[in-house]
């Protein structure tokens, strides 16, 4: 008999997935193949679109890792603020949500707003 992973198992592998793991066994572990992503650039679907909008991530922070400063679940929500700073650029506002059903994630909202690391 297979168990269903709990919103709270779900998003926390994920979780430790970004920071530790391989962006494909995130995706296949955690994703719905339909998974709907809604950015305030516009409405991405499926994991090619997740797979574009992690890759736009990358190329702007390469060799990020994340700093996760608020976590919570509920039911089948789950919200993150996050940031992270690279040699060159930084986030400080990044916001996700999930939505997490039957040990998947079928959708998730994503900001976020790369800025340039201050010299002083």
């Amino acid at each position: 008999m297979s168990s269903i992973r709990t919103t709270q198992e779900v998003f926390e592998d994920h979780l430790w997935q970004s920071n530790h793991g391989s962006v494909e066994e995130d995706f296949a572990r955690n994703y719905a193949d339909d998974v709907v992503l809604l950015t305030g650039e516009g409405i991405y679907r499926g994991l090619e679109g997740l797979r574009y909008l992690t890759n736009v991530l990358m190329q702007a922070l390469p060799g990020a890792c994340f700093d996760y400063y608020t976590r919570l679940v509920a039911g089948e929500m789950a919200f993150l603020e996050w940031g992270t700073q690279t040699e060159k650029s930084q986030v400080k506002d990044g916001a996700d949500s999930y939505l997490i059903r039957n040990g998947r994630i079928i959708a998730q909202t994503i900001h976020y707003t790369v800025q340039p690391v201050s010299e002083n």
